[in-house]
């Protein structure tokens, strides 16, 4: 059977991957070798986090899905670092481990031309370096024009407890034994990471007066732009402060050896910002305790998750680590923790549209990029699903910019910087970050997913009029005058205002640290939303830090409009240092701009660079 798009693995990268393509008209399968298991969490039962919330914000307002089932299918919710400047705030919810998949599998399935196959992938079909189909264990052949694989763990994966092995997925499954072998054959650079999941354990054998309670905000909140909260704010589950000690770590320190990672059972690399706890133990040695919680993972069963207690150390050594926990002294394991390591791709053999350099028309995104998390597998399949849709189509891909979204940071560190461990986004990593907030997402991006054909017409006319509103609320500031005569009208009386005899615009009265929006809406002519009112306070009491951040972006612009010809051989520039030689030839940036982000390549190999691109491209206004 042929398909315009395929799209392999029903992860969060593929569930993504498969909409975006399907919705753009494209007649599209997502392949997954078992059904049960689309849109599965593994891992940590939650969606968004530091910088992740806002990566899913970044989807829903590209068009994308997990905002909306995120939305329908938690038990807690919550703003994380609400106390702080609005550049690091995110929302992270803890999800319900049954109910997102079923809402993410009917999402699907209402998409008429999505159709959804139940195999196990083995092979490609490629002729002149160039996709054409699939083949599945099964011996079933299945054509297209466009692959994108999402496969998550389950490329040769390997569950490592201790000294012992299992050659399976997450759950047992059957992994896919032969297709990084062929990638490998195409000229990929295949490399193995390793990630790993905590103890899930019985919350009826957990002393919970000796734990701190975590609960959701009373704050209604929503991942999504386009729907209401879909819960009641009093109905929300408890989570549980639990910290290790140093009983806890001494018992780690005398077994060590006995982990997969430690004791050399383990070839793949873990992730340095998610690490598990001997690795904690391990390097950060002064530390008394680690912050660990416990968190529901559904309504349907159980089983409480272990946050921050990952390992890879057996069984018998697990019992003790546990009950070494205060109020976990008599828990009882319901599942053990376990390492997972599976192959992966360079992601440095990839272009920024997501499609691979090695094979045309082949895109890959999520864990086999070399990446961690739901939320970031989720933002590539949606770009990969996109870009899938606009080759065919023949348009140039969506290529979002490090100062338009997290997606965007992290698909261009990937693509720029390559790496060698599961790859994590931190809002550190985004140096615009001021500028890619929770609040604006939608004012950021959602253009870009009606041009790509993913985002409706009616979704596109609540952003115009959201624009309208935030215009309009912003001129009004201007023209009301804040004095001494009606300083009184409401709360403002009690902040103690000086300077006011005069008259002072509410505009620049709200750029004081004091006040707050909430303390002029009595002055406003017109209702506004709780989203217009947030986002207009915000670029009010920031606009000089906002200002400046545009300056530096609008430096980089000119560097990213300095285009770098495909076909320029590095070795004919002379003075190149050799190290920078062999990295530029190896990620063949697309842009200045770009080249500058490649570690090894130093400002003197910039300027050479541009100098010679002036010299021998200069007929090109594109590089002058």
């Amino acid at each position: 059977m042929k398909y315009d798009i395929i799209v392999v693995g029903g992860g969060h990268a593929g569930c993504e991957a498969a909409a975006a393509a399907s919705k753009q008209g494209f007649k599209t399968a997502l392949i997954t070798s078992n059904k049960t298991n689309i849109a599965d969490m593994p891992c940590n039962p939650s969606i968004g986090g530091t910088a992740k919330g806002i990566v899913v914000r970044e989807i829903d307002a590209l068009g994308g899905l997990m905002g909306v089932i995120a939305d329908k299918s938690h038990l807690q919710i919550k703003m994380l670092n609400s106390g702080k400047g609005p550049a690091v705030k995110s929302l992270r919810a803890q999800g319900d481990k049954i109910t997102y998949p079923k809402n993410m599998v009917k999402a699907l399935e209402s998409i008429k031309t999505l159709d959804i196959l139940e195999e196990m992938v083995e092979d490609l079909i490629v002729e002149d370096n160039t996709i054409k189909g699939v083949v599945c264990d099964s011996k079933k052949t299945y054509l297209c024009d466009i692959l994108i694989l999402t496969t998550g763990t389950y490329l040769k994966s390997k569950i490592l407890v201790g000294s012992t092995h299992k050659e399976e997925g997450p759950h047992g499954e059957t992994s896919s034994k032969h297709l990084s072998d062929k990638l490998r054959k195409l000229g990929f650079e295949i490399q193995r990471l390793k990630t790993g999941t905590p103890q899930r354990i019985d919350p009826n054998t957990v002393d919970y007066s000796k734990l701190t309670e975590e609960l959701g905000d009373m704050q209604p909140w929503t991942f999504s732009f386009d729907i209401e909260p879909q819960y009641d704010v009093n109905e929300q589950r408890k989570c549980y402060l639990v910290y290790t000690n140093e009983k806890t770590h001494q018992i780690i320190r005398d077994n060590l050896t006995k982990s997969a990672m430690y004791g050399g059972y383990a070839e793949g690399i873990g992730p340095r910002y998610c690490p598990s706890i001997e690795d904690k133990v391990v390097r950060f040695a002064d530390k008394e305790r680690h912050q660990l919680f416990l968190e529901p993972e559904s309504d349907f069963y159980p089983d409480l998750y272990l946050q921050g207690f990952s390992t890879s150390m057996p069984i018998d050594v697990q019992e003790q680590m546990v009950h070494s926990l205060v109020g976990l002294e008599d828990a009882k394991i319901l599942k053990y923790a376990y390492a997972i390591e599976y192959d992966a791709i360079n992601p440095l053999q990839l272009m920024p549209s997501l499609e691979t350099k090695v094979i045309k028309n082949l895109f890959t995104a999520g864990q086999i990029n070399g990446t961690s998390g739901y939320e970031e597998a989720a933002g590539q399949g949606l770009i990969a699903g996109i870009n899938a849709g606009l080759k065919l189509k023949g348009k140039d891909p969506l290529i979002l910019k490090r100062n338009e979204s997290y997606i965007g940071v992290l698909i261009d560190d990937l693509v720029t910087k390559g790496t060698k461990e599961p790859y994590r986004l931190l809002t550190s990593r985004a140096e615009y970050r001021l500028i890619l907030r929770h609040d604006n997402a939608d004012l950021r991006l959602r253009r870009y997913g009606y041009e790509c054909g993913v985002v409706t017409e009616e979704q596109y006319n609540n952003l115009l009029t959201k624009e309208a509103h935030i215009e309009s609320l912003t001129q009004e500031l201007k023209t009301i005058t804040i004095n001494n005569n009606n300083v009184s009208k409401n709360i403002l009386s009690s902040l103690e205002i000086d300077c006011l005899s005069s008259g002072i615009s509410a505009y620049n009265l709200l750029k004081r640290p004091q006040v707050k929006m909430e303390h002029l809406v009595e002055y406003l002519q017109r209702d506004y939303t709780p989203e217009v009112l947030e986002i207009v306070e915000i670029s009010i009491k920031y606009e000089g830090y906002i200002a400046k951040t545009i300056r530096e972006v609008e430096k980089m612009l000119k560097l990213e409009s300095k285009k770098i010809p495909k076909d320029i051989d590095y070795d004919k520039i002379q003075n190149l240092a050799s190290e920078a030689r062999q990295k530029l030839k190896t990620v063949r940036p697309a842009t200045v701009a770009q080249a500058t982000r490649i570690s090894g390549v130093n400002p003197t190999d910039i300027s050479i660079l541009t100098v010679y691109l002036k010299r021998e491209y200069s007929k090109d206004s594109n590089n002058e």
